[in-house]
């Protein structure tokens, strides 16, 4: 049900189907509900609701869903209770829903234009007046183009009341009812994992922090997929896995449209590199309801885990270690150098003193001259040739 200008959906997400018997974001049940007409109407006590038809699509149903041909035509209707005290004077259309930042179906204002649902769904009446506690039933006539392609459409048929308020600003009061339609033909489902990221929370010093897995799910197929997800986050060569359990099994994306994935696991030790690894199994309903997995996609990210107090200890043991090899090769080479001088001098001193006596003299004799401080002694010595 559409109430206070946005299509709210009112139960827990489902299964992925646009199909007759599967229903995709179910609204809040559209049946007259006291607590909604407040909230439509507190202001100045305009209440009503809106519901579906009972017919032969069903009973109390909680939104529309068909399954078409193209160029097929479907006829149903919309029933609208007035519980105030006054008539209500109600705008009726169509619009095309998309999924809105947080999550829910939202539908297109009456000044954008729809190309889907809300360009091909007619009501019988643009305006229809409600008398005090009365309902009326407005039918409509969804009509598919034959050159619709296949695929889920989502959309939904609001009924919109205008008042002015204070200031001149226009309040436009919302309540309507999800349109789910799936066109008959080709259906090519297909979920991507676009632009992995992990980031790690951690403090300077040696402790731990949470790690953030983030990406985006991209629905590049034709059918609107839901998807069981799980991430893991580890460190280098896979140390230290921690696992992120269940993550938002009942997700569910429109075809074409993107929807961005955070996990965290906390307490994870900075590693200095962590590596993030996401999972995902793409889940389709076909017509008969009965839901069928795809081919699991992954996708990895790597991100850093620096304890900055860790590297800058490693980083001065490394440096203390560097220093001290340097040291030590350096004391190695005056060592060396010091020994090569001693051996070198001691080869110099070897060949000094091996060298022979001079020969002695072939001439007459030796003379030996000695000197006192008073005579003068000159000898002769004679020459002893053999």
């Amino acid at each position: 049900m559409l109430r206070s200008l946005r299509l709210r959906r009112g139960s827990a997400l489902t299964a992925v189907a646009l199909a007759a018997v599967a229903l995709l974001w179910p609204l809040a049940l559209p049946a007259a509900s006291a607590r909604a007409a407040a909230d439509a109407g507190s202001a100045d006590d305009v209440t009503w609701s809106v519901r579906t038809e009972s017919n032969g699509f069903g009973a109390e149903r909680t939104s529309y869903t068909y399954a078409v041909d193209p160029g097929q035509s479907v006829s149903d209707a919309l029933v609208i209770a007035n519980h105030g005290a006054a008539a209500l004077q109600l705008a009726v259309y169509a619009a095309d829903g998309y999924t809105g930042a947080g999550g829910q179906l939202d539908l297109l204002t009456p000044a954008e234009s729809s190309t889907g649902i809300g360009a091909w769904t007619h009501a019988a009446a643009a305006t229809v007046t409600v008398a005090p506690n009365e309902s009326t039933t407005v039918p409509f006539v969804v009509s598919i183009p034959t050159t619709a392609t296949p695929g889920d459409y989502v959309g939904g048929i609001v009924t919109s009341l205008g008042s002015a308020a204070d200031q001149g600003i226009s309040v436009d009061r919302r309540l309507g009812i999800r349109i789910g339609l799936r066109v008959s033909g080709a259906l090519a489902p297909s979920l991507a994992i676009e632009n992995p990221q992990v980031t790690w929370g951690g403090t300077w010093s040696l402790g731990t922090g949470a790690a953030t897995l983030s990406y985006t799910l991209h629905n590049t197929g034709n059918t609107t997929m839901g998807a069981q997800q799980s991430a893991t986050i580890a460190g280098p060569f896979g140390w230290f896995p921690a696992d992120a359990g269940d993550v938002a099994p009942e997700v569910q994306i429109l075809p074409g449209e993107t929807r961005d994935v955070q996990i965290t696991v906390p307490g994870v030790a900075g590693m200095l590199a962590l590596i993030g690894s996401a999972t995902i199994t793409p889940i389709v309903v076909d017509a008969s309801g009965s839901t069928t997995g795809l081919t699991p996609v992954t996708a990895r990210a790597v991100g850093l885990a620096v304890p900055w107090l860790l590297l800058i200890i490693v980083l001065l043991a490394v440096g203390l270690v560097v220093a001290a090899l340097w040291w030590r090769r350096r004391a190695g080479a005056v060592r060396r150098r010091r020994e090569d001088e001693r051996v070198a001098r001691a080869v110099a001193d070897a060949l000094a003193s091996a060298q022979p006596a001079p020969a002695p003299d072939d001439t007459a004799g030796d003379v030996v001259v000695g000197a006192t401080p008073s005579t003068t002694t000159l000898r002769t010595v004679s020459d002893k040739r053999t």
